[in-house]
């Protein structure tokens, strides 16, 4: 069986290892029965059926929805829920339906596309873009997607995939749906709580926030847990989280650190920022999340919603562009995070292809070898990112 199933005999309950004030900033993760865990893959967690029941007549699309998908900056209008969130009921409107008619679903998915993608890979998210990419995210939050629908929303989700790996990281300051390029700049230690290597003059998608007495909240880990059934969607998604490990990992110094990091002469906590103590944390999240992507196709398979695994499997690799590798040297460019998506592949992918772990270190080996990384510091990563990938297959949040 491929790895998203046979880890079950050797995966632990791994632990962070990070104690003192860092912790605060990594959610609790609990284990999870293979039942309950089937019901948070299939979205069930909060029911709020979109697609319908089959029974029931389909509804069509309006003209004006259908129009967003061709016309990105009135997507944008349409989709952007406002600083305050005031127009979340709006945002709704035009997402949420039951059993659309024909090309509907698609129709939708499309329309996201429209109004939060960037305009191209070397183009930075502007502020309504991230604040639309919110507003869908938790338009859909809990939802049963119409079948269609999903491919779309897997792009939505790959060019915000740094922004989506801030989600895990869990922040109590965020401020509202979205922060505009100067919010998100690093401070004079070369800090910034949303992520490293960030493009200058780019807007960040905040999914942690959550309106103070309303209803909306962004989880863009469930809404991955729902995609998931969609293999073509799973393969949008797990090529952004592989190309981003490459993007990352060939921004990193040889000793694995990063090197705009300045240490604060103030500081005395044995907790303490250091040059690696970021990038330790990054890495856990993005195999985390290719782990959690694992745990989903194969929850999927359990109750039966991917059809026969196979099947599904052999879609997921026609889809999937290839491999990724980071360049054999450091890069210091900072391109927006629709490049990180787009990044060109290396070549055709090796091996299995739903073994998560070995497509992984295929990248990781390659980049410490190429940069001379110590032995010692590759072997600390590379347990680093073995565990959290094991997490991500057997925990939730």
């Amino acid at each position: 069986m491929t790895d998203g199933g046979a880890a079950q005999d050797t995966a632990t309950a791994a632990t962070d290892g990070r104690g003192g004030r860092w912790a605060r900033l990594r959610r609790h993760r609990l284990p999870v029965s293979a039942g309950v865990l089937a019901l948070l893959a299939a979205g069930t967690a909060v029911p709020l059926a979109l697609a319908g029941n089959e029974d029931e007549p389909c509804r069509e699309i309006p003209a004006a929805t259908r129009a967003l998908a061709a016309d990105p900056a009135a997507a944008t209008r349409a989709l952007d829920p406002g600083d305050d969130l005031s127009r979340m009921d709006a945002v709704r409107a035009v997402l949420r339906y039951d059993n659309p008619c024909g090309d509907g679903a698609k129709v939708l998915g499309e329309a996201v596309e429209a109004a939060t993608l960037a305009s191209g890979p070397g183009t930075p998210h502007t502020l309504a873009q991230a604040r639309a990419a919110y507003g869908v995210a938790a338009a859909l939050d809990g939802a049963d997607l119409p079948g269609g629908m999903a491919p779309g929303i897997a792009r939505m989700l790959a060019d915000y995939v740094v922004d989506e790996a801030r989600y895990l990281a869990h922040s109590d300051q965020a401020e509202g749906p979205a922060v505009p390029a100067g919010a998100a700049a690093p401070d004079p230690l070369g800090w910034t709580p949303y992520g490293r290597f960030l493009a200058p003059g780019e807007a960040h998608a905040d999914f942690e926030y959550e309106q103070p007495y309303g209803d909306a909240e962004a989880d863009p880990e469930q809404l991955v847990a729902e995609l998931a059934e969609d293999p073509e969607a799973f393969a949008i998604l797990y090529d952004a989280e592989r190309a981003y490990l490459a993007h990352y990992l060939e921004r990193l110094t040889r000793q694995g650190g990063d090197p705009g990091f300045r240490p604060d002469p103030k500081e005395k906590s044995e907790y303490a920022r250091t040059a690696t103590t970021w990038p330790d944390n990054d890495l856990e999240d993005i195999a985390e999340r290719i782990g959690n992507l694992m745990k989903h196709r194969a929850a999927h398979a359990r109750e039966g919603t991917t059809g026969d695994l196979a099947a599904y499997d052999g879609t997921v690799r026609r889809h999937t562009r290839g491999a990724y590798l980071a360049a054999p040297r450091r890069v210091t460019a900072r391109p927006p995070m629709a490049a990180v998506a787009a990044r060109p592949v290396s070549g055709p992918v090796r091996g299995d292809l739903t073994d998560g772990r070995h497509q992984m270190f295929t990248t990781f080996d390659a980049w410490a070898r190429q940069r001379a990384v110590p032995d010692e510091r590759a072997a600390a990563m590379r347990q680093i990112i073995d565990d959290a990938y094991v997490r991500g297959l057997w925990m939730r949040f």
